[in-house]
């Protein structure tokens, strides 16, 4: 049985279908971002945005680089966003406004200040 090309869109598709895949491109497409400030904006257990952010880079959707002992985590493929973007245009639903880091919930990692960045997801 030859393999059919319409599988690897089934198979993106399926990576990111559950609704804490989606929240975490979402997150991390706001901007580069560690596992503690997922943790802190999300409210999930470390271990399950693990198991999460390694499916996404298993699907070659991330990216990450380490500082310490601190894994930050951003969009290898940004272009993801968009049909996120356009699938919920789609269905007339709106994306909620994502913060990587909001100054009353900092996390303890070396990029947390006062005055944390904040990108809304219409600048993307």
């Amino acid at each position: 049985m030859k393999n059919n090309p319409l599988q690897s869109i089934v198979s993106l598709l399926e990576s990111i279908s559950p609704l804490a895949r989606i929240e975490l491109l979402l997150l991390i497409g706001a901007g580069e971002a560690c596992v503690c400030h997922l943790e802190t904006q999300l409210g999930y257990r470390q271990a399950y945005i693990s198991q999460h952010l390694m499916a996404l880079r298993q699907t070659g959707l991330l990216d990450s680089r380490r500082e310490g002992k601190y894994i930050f985590y951003r969009l290898a493929k940004p272009e993801v966003l968009l049909l996120i973007q356009q699938v919920a245009q789609m269905i007339g639903v709106d994306l909620p406004h994502m913060e990587t880091v909001t100054p009353d919930q900092q996390c303890g990692c070396p990029t947390c200040t006062p005055t944390a960045n904040l990108v809304s997801l219409n600048q993307i």
